[in-house]
């Protein structure tokens, strides 16, 4: 591997991305961008350079690179945009080292704090408005209806959701299983009213279609299942924007805000952090301790008790 230019390396680590660490096809997409990006800048910038040359001061040069480019548009990175370019080659050169090539630490590379960004998430009288609001005298609405629900019940990530099929759902069990992200395994559970509203649209639905979310415009004939009438990604988010629209609600909802609502939910009545993350399916502790700072209950009572404008 030592022998090789900057460009084979680059897909070796995409290989081992795939092969080895198990990563989605979007995550892979994703890094091959980031560091074709740095390849480009690298190769004219220090050109009969390699990665054995890497320094800190090149590094600052590259993200002045990043900081200071524009787009056809004229539009610039966000700051936590440039991150994710900057973790995406901290990642390949950890990868260069293990395979005994030699080029900069990346530990020795910082990431600048950004602002964090604020958690949006529906109060329970806001849900109860959401999932309330889609016309059930209607067979779409009743599919609405059941997205709606089944968001707020589990948690599901929208990519997670779509890729569902009628015979994965067990409404007596109340239960299913998912491939979350990076192909990890979760068991995920079914509120009461989610599961009445998905038993519902199966009862009226005529077709014999696999995907348990349909579409209902630009019909066409499908021999593969019904693949082609399987609800997308973006329809969902549309549907959860048009019913935020709809009922009102003072929060620009999205799919990832009943995400987060879903969290927050859990958490302020009692559950712990870890069953939380297991829920979630996030692979790390620390991805779920954002909730924290919104649900921590003894800092509440502290609130309560000794702030002058409770007594």
């Amino acid at each position: 591997m030592k022998n090789l230019n900057l460009t084979e390396q680059i897909q070796q680590f995409l290989e081992y991305l795939e092969i080895e660490k198990n990563c989605s096809k979007l995550t892979i997409r994703d890094y091959k961008h980031y560091l074709e990006v740095f390849n480009d800048w690298f190769a004219t910038s220090l050109p009969g350079k390699t990665v054995k040359d890497l320094d800190l001061s090149l590094i600052r040069k590259y993200r002045v690179f990043l900081a200071n480019y524009q787009d056809a548009k004229g539009r610039s990175r966000k700051r936590v945009t440039q991150n994710y370019y900057v973790i995406a080659l901290r990642s390949f050169l950890r990868f260069l080292i293990k395979n005994d090539v030699q080029t900069l630490e990346p530990s020795k590379i910082d990431l600048p704090k950004t602002e964090s960004r604020s958690l949006k998430f529906l109060e329970r009288d806001q849900v109860e408005r959401l999932v309330t609001t889609p016309d059930t005298s209607k067979e779409d609405g009743v599919r609405d209806r059941a997205v709606l629900e089944l968001l707020f019940s589990t948690g599901l990530r929208v990519s997670e959701l779509v890729s569902l099929n009628q015979e994965k759902i067990n409404l007596d069990r109340r239960e299913f299983g998912v491939i979350g992200k990076g192909q990890k395994a979760r068991i995920v559970f079914i509120s009461d009213r989610a599961a009445d509203w998905i038993g519902k649209y199966q009862q009226i639905r005529k077709d014999s279609f696999k995907p348990l979310f349909i579409r209902y415009s630009g019909k066409v004939i499908d021999e593969n299942g019904g693949e082609k009438m399987r609800l997308t990604v973006r329809s969902v988010e549309r549907i959860v924007k048009k019913y935020t629209r709809l009922a009102r609600l003072p929060v620009d909802a999205t799919v990832h805000t009943l995400r987060h609502s879903f969290a927050t939910d859990l958490l302020m009545n009692g559950a712990d952090l870890r069953s939380v993350q297991e829920m979630l399916g996030h692979k790390n502790i620390a991805t779920t301790q954002i909730y924290t700072h919104i649900t921590n209950k003894q800092l509440r009572d502290v609130h309560k008790a000794f702030h002058s404008g409770n007594k």
